[in-house]
């Protein structure tokens, strides 16, 4: 296969929320759920069977896919972000965003955020808005508080996106309920939504908000952006992130033209949706005659849940699945720092650069994406930015190479997994590491761990601590040695 030069391709990243391996057709021929736009890509693309999201829930991904670092690294060692914490990127930190723009191109954040935004109490009133990370859900008393007119600070246009639509943190889920794009709410949050959806908050919410609206509108802006930047001179990167198939999984929330769409309950219908949003995506490109000159990346921020949640179930009993394995056979789910909490679907389609209908079996992570970046475009990084991230762009020119030996892995409650080759070994933790059926526990010091040979037991079956303490060994020196480095990645090249 050619390979002519990159030219500085658009580059468009596509994060579904709670999206699983056993969600996707291409990769679980048994699923429930049609997903022909992904499986498209898959087709005219890349389809990895070995990449993995930095974190086993949302907020420490996205800091991970922007910054080429490890969230554990920052001041959010455990958990997510509720809704109204600080911002979580550092403001002088280089990002992906940042990068592209230093060679030209056009940036967008076009959906989900998360990562925090500096709100701005109302005149004459205090609220600590550095205090110590994680928060835990906002109380109607702190979010009347709130002044919802003033610029929002230190979010995606500080931080090197020329432009955002979308919502501070999940838009079904999280309060503030509304639209912000750039700094600014669209309709300001001005009613409290008092009773919630199904798993979903309390909060304060734009007038006329409908959860099942949130989706189709980011998709339509993305759609928006996409027109626009063809008739510009410059490159693009798009940051589009759903909310789909993240809770509420309820018959409301999803649109009336997403109902029924898959044999997996409303969960189902949202995974449809998502790949719905993703062939936008596509159709837009070919409308536009930007398709062969554009990288598209589809993927999800971490592993999913069963299905869709019960009232008053415990346990697995609290989902109903439908028959339908959204894990496919890998063990766990969101949260959970086995396989089915960070094991990801990665589709990668670049037309005359990535082989159509390749599989590639390298172990890669999101955590890697700035890296790619930076080797598409020829940009230099130092040692004072992606601290954890490899260029994975030698896997997309041929399926067969290899650019990483060994990867971190994180749960929600901050349990270390160090993958080696074949082993993988968990660390001061005996159980799951999240809170999703079967819930775990934080990591206890010196308590004893799990290690698993993935090649010969890849459900994580059998644990094999006792067994081989001179692997489990070498793998804890070398995770100590990781984080106590302050990166895994050493460069020598100028910023």
């Amino acid at each position: 296969m050619q390979h002519p030069p990159t030219n500085k391709p658009n580059i468009i990243h596509i994060m579904a929320d709670d999206m699983g391996w056993g969600d996707v057709g291409c990769y679980n021929s048994d699923s429930r759920i049609p997903t022909p736009n992904m499986d498209r890509v898959a087709r005219e693309g890349m389809r990895f069977t070995d990449a993995h999201s930095p974190s086993a829930v949302c907020t420490p991904t996205r800091y991970g896919v922007l910054t080429g670092r490890f969230c554990w690294r920052s001041h959010l060692r455990s958990n997510v972000i509720y809704g109204y914490e600080p911002p979580l990127i550092e403001p002088t930190r280089r990002t992906v965003a940042r990068l592209l723009g230093e060679v030209g191109y056009h940036t967008a954040a076009i959906g989900k955020w998360h990562l925090g935004l500096g709100f701005t109490p109302r005149p004459g009133i205090f609220f600590d808005f550095n205090r110590a990370l994680p928060w835990t859900n906002a109380t109607r008393e702190m979010e009347e508080l709130v002044d919802f007119t003033q610029p929002l600070i230190g979010g995606p246009n500080a931080l090197g996106f020329d432009y955002f639509f979308g919502a501070s943190g999940c838009p079904t889920c999280q309060p503030p309920y509304g639209f912000i794009e750039n700094e600014h709410f669209v309709d300001l949050p001005s009613e409290y939504h008092e009773v919630p959806v199904f798993t979903s908050r309390p909060g304060m919410m734009a007038p006329g908000w409908q959860h099942k609206d949130a989706d189709p509108r980011i998709a339509a802006e993305a759609v928006r952006y996409i027109r626009e930047q063809a008739e510009a001179d410059e490159p693009f990167f798009l940051y589009l992130n759903s909310d789909a198939p993240h809770e509420p999984c309820t018959r409301a929330d999803v649109p009336e033209f997403a109902r029924d769409q898959s044999g997996a309950g409303p969960r189902g219908d949202l995974v449809w949706l998502f790949d719905w949003m993703v062939g936008q995506v596509l159709d837009v490109l070919d409308e536009t005659g930007q398709a062969d000159n554009t990288l598209v990346l589809v993927t999800s921020d971490n592993g999913a849940l069963p299905g869709d949640r019960q009232p008053d179930g415990t346990g697995m009993a609290a989902y109903n699945t439908y028959g339908h394995r959204s894990s496919a056979d890998w063990r766990g789910y969101k949260a959970h720092i086995w396989e089915g909490g960070h094991r990801e679907p990665l589709l990668a389609r670049w037309p005359g650069q990535v082989q159509a209908g390749s599989i590639s079996n390298a172990l890669v992570s999101l955590v890697d994406f700035m890296a790619t970046c930076a080797d598409i475009t020829g940009r230099p990084l130092d040692n004072l930015s992606a601290e954890d991230s490899i260029s994975f762009l030698p896997v997309l020119r041929d399926p067969d190479a290899s650019v990483r030996t060994d990867l971190i892995h994180h749960s929600q409650t901050g349990v270390f997994s160090l993958r080696s080759g074949d082993w993988k070994a968990i660390f001061e933790s005996e159980g799951s590491g999240g809170w999703a059926p079967p819930a775990g526990t934080p990591p206890e010091p010196l308590a004893p761990g799990q290690l698993y040979n993935m090649r010969e037991d890849p459900g994580e079956t059998r644990n094999l601590w006792d067994e081989r303490s001179d692997v489990r060994g070498e793998l804890a020196t070398r995770l100590v040695q990781y984080r106590q480095a302050g990166c895994t990645v050493q460069r020598d090249a100028p910023a």
